[in-house]
């Protein structure tokens, strides 16, 4: 991601949290099992929201958005948002995952936890942590092998030391690289 894209993403997170996102006009959106049929029936998310899941999955709006980016949660009403780019474009497996992950963050927002706790850097606040080590249980379910999630859990908005930290917490090995003098 260039410095430019990535200025243009923290300035997205910052708008996130206004009540009324600008950035939203235009975009479309759908409940979440109209667009995602047969998600209720999948049983990593039947393992975050239980017998509730269908329920929650049909009332569960998703905006589907004309910005660059990823998905998140919206931090004002609890619904996802998703770049149609990434939909269309990105890794299968990570918007799985991805889906996964952020399933988790719609769970704790109806808990009434604090998704964007800003005593916390990203990858240390512990709605992330919990979100990400659900991922990578799933994606271990999946088969994907150690190399294939740190791949997943490596985003351009995490330096080196971050991501170290994020892998040690959702308990993904990191190799150590030994050099010769």
């Amino acid at each position: 991601m260039s410095a430019v894209e990535y200025a243009f993403f923290r300035i997205l997170r910052l708008f996130r949290r206004l009540p009324a996102n600008p950035l939203s006009v235009g975009n479309k959106k759908v409940i979440f099992l109209e667009y995602f049929k047969g998600f209720d029936k999948v049983e990593a998310v039947q393992g975050i929201f239980g017998a509730k899941t269908t329920e929650v999955l049909s009332h569960l709006k998703v905006e589907l958005s004309w910005l660059m980016g990823y998905m998140y949660v919206d931090g004002s009403d609890g619904h996802l948002v998703i770049s149609k780019g990434y939909l269309n474009n990105g890794n299968r497996t990570d918007i799985y995952l991805d889906l996964i992950h952020e399933l988790c963050h719609v769970k704790q927002f109806m808990e009434g936890k604090e998704l964007f706790d800003p005593k916390y850097e990203y990858v240390d606040r512990p709605t992330e942590i919990a979100a990400y080590r659900y991922a990578v249980r799933e994606a271990r379910r999946l088969g994907l092998s150690e190399e294939r999630i740190r791949c997943y859990l490596r985003t351009e908005w995490m330096d080196d030391e971050a991501f170290l930290r994020l892998a040690k917490s959702v308990n993904v090995a990191v190799p150590t690289l030994h050099y010769k003098p």
